[in-house]
Formats: structure tokens, C-alpha cells, sequence
């Protein structure tokens, strides 16, 4: 077992997907012969350095936060690291509730975050609302995501969907707001707000719209039961279309 978890750590380093995924399956296999609990938790730390690697950050925030009371995979890093990782990781991958119940309240990652006061006022600022110095700290995880050898791929991706998410959160709680006050709220000009809410709302991940003459920004929250019939309607149609060229062929 030892050996295929220095294969994964190989393949780590290499950034060998093959490698790392074959020895993966391997030690599955090997814990359901009988394996104990150290290496079952181990292989959890080892297969969420992986997900988030290949940006699966769901994956790797639940793997990461059920080793996280057991943790003993000093091979790979440090405790103190493998907390940094999970609370960037929980702060994208989990929705308020669960960022509240599994991080906000995990005793173990507090213990760690005061050694951390970055990495806490980076989690508590979008927490507790405080979207300029969020946007401030976001602006220093992304220099260390940089030059992070498995996070570096990902850190623009990660930065836009940490924006997305604040941005939304702020936008939930209310029907309309000027763009003056959400620009303050974030610490940035209104023409930069504008460009950024003018992007997201474009390709369909804001729920929103801008009123430039009136600089207000108006909610358009998503109807679930309307989204359904559309769906419904279109997936009719492919349907239709064919059992339309079926029939033709059937026909010939």
C-alpha cells in the first residue's frame, strides 16, 4: 500500500494523470481486501490533491473535509497547508449553509486559522459580508494560487467563480440596488462594476439586469417551475424531430 501511495505522489509531481488515476483504483481495491483506517484516510488527502488538481473542487472539498479531523499525510504537506487548502477549496465548492456547518463552526480549522489570520480574513470577509476587504484578500490569494504548482492552472477560473459568488450574494439579498452602491460595497470604480456585472450577466451566470440610464441593477431571480416547462418543451422537440427522421427511414 505504502508503494502504490508514493506511485501517487509521483505522479503528483510529474502531473501524470495516468499514473495518479491507476494507482488510485489500485488502492480502492487493495482497502476493500482489508486495508485500516490510517491509509483509508490517507487515501482520501491523496485522491483530493488530485480533484483539485484537475479542478474537481466539489470532490476534493468533501474528501478534504472528512480527513480533516484525521489527518496524517505529512508526505505530502503540512496540517497547517492542507487547512489553507481546504478553507479555498470549501469557500468555492460549498453554499453558505454548508461553508457555515462544515468550516465556519469546524473547531478543528479554527484551532489552525489563528496561525492563519490571512487565510481567516479572506473566509469571514465573504462570510460576514464584507465584500471590500473580500475583494482584497481575493486579490492576495490569487498571487499565492499563482505561483501554487496544482492551483496555478486554475487561478483565473477560480478568482471569476470567487467573484461570481460574491457578486450573487450580495445581489440575493436584494430586488434592486444602484451600481454607485454596489461599486462602494466592493471597493472598486462603477466602470469596472459595470464591465464585470455587463460580462456575468451575458453569459448567464448572474441572475440580473442593469438599467444604465438610471444606474440601477435590478434582480431577475430564475422562476424553478418556468425553467422546467422550457427545458421540457425543448427536449419535446429534439424528441419529435426524431421520431420524424425515424419514420422517414422506417418509410424508405
Amino acid at each position: 500500500m505504502d508503494l502504490v501511495f508514493l506511485n501517487i505522489r509521483i505522479g503528483l509531481f510529474f502531473t501524470d494523470h495516468d499514473i495518479i488515476k491507476t494507482n488510485i483504483a489500485k488502492a480502492h481495491q487493495m482497502l476493500e481486501e482489508g486495508g485500516d483506517w490510517d491509509r483509508r484516510n490517507r487515501l482520501k488527502v491523496y485522491e483530493g490533491m488530485y480533484a483539485m488538481s484537475v479542478r474537481d473542487f466539489t470532490l476534493s472539498a468533501k474528501l478534504f473535509l472528512d480527513a480533516i479531523s484525521t489527518f496524517t499525510s505529512y508526505e505530502l504537506m503540512d496540517y497547517v497547508k492542507f487547512v489553507e487548502y481546504t478553507v479555498w477549496i470549501s469557500i468555492l465548492a460549498l453554499d453558505r449553509s454548508a461553508l457555515h456547518k462544515e468550516v465556519i463552526k469546524g473547531s478543528e480549522i479554527l484551532e489552525v486559522l489563528y496561525q492563519c489570520p490571512d487565510v481567516k480574513k479572506y473566509l469571514f470577509s465573504l462570510y460576514n459580508c464584507q465584500y471590500s476587504e473580500f475583494f482584497q484578500e481575493l486579490g492576495r490569494v490569487e498571487q499565492i494560487l499563482k505561483a501554487d504548482r496544482y492551483l496555478a492552472p486554475h487561478y483565473a477560473f477560480y478568482v471569476r467563480e470567487m467573484k461570481i459568488k460574491a457578486y450573487a450574494q450580495l445581489l440575493e439579498s436584494y430586488r434592486s440596488l444602484t451600481l454607485s452602491y454596489m461599486a462602494d460595497a466592493f471597493g472598486v470604480t462603477e466602470e469596472y462594476m459595470d464591465t464585470e456585472l455587463c460580462r456575468f450577466i451575458a453569459s448567464g451566470r448572474l441572475h440580473a439586469k442593469i438599467d444604465k440610464v438610471g444606474g440601477i441593477v435590478v434582480t431577475n431571480r430564475p422562476d424553478s417551475k418556468n425553467g422546467q416547462y422550457q427545458t421540457c418543451i425543448k427536449q419535446g422537440d429534439i424528441l419529435l424531430n426524431r421520431v420524424q427522421k425515424l419514420s422517414r427511414v422506417i418509410n424508405i
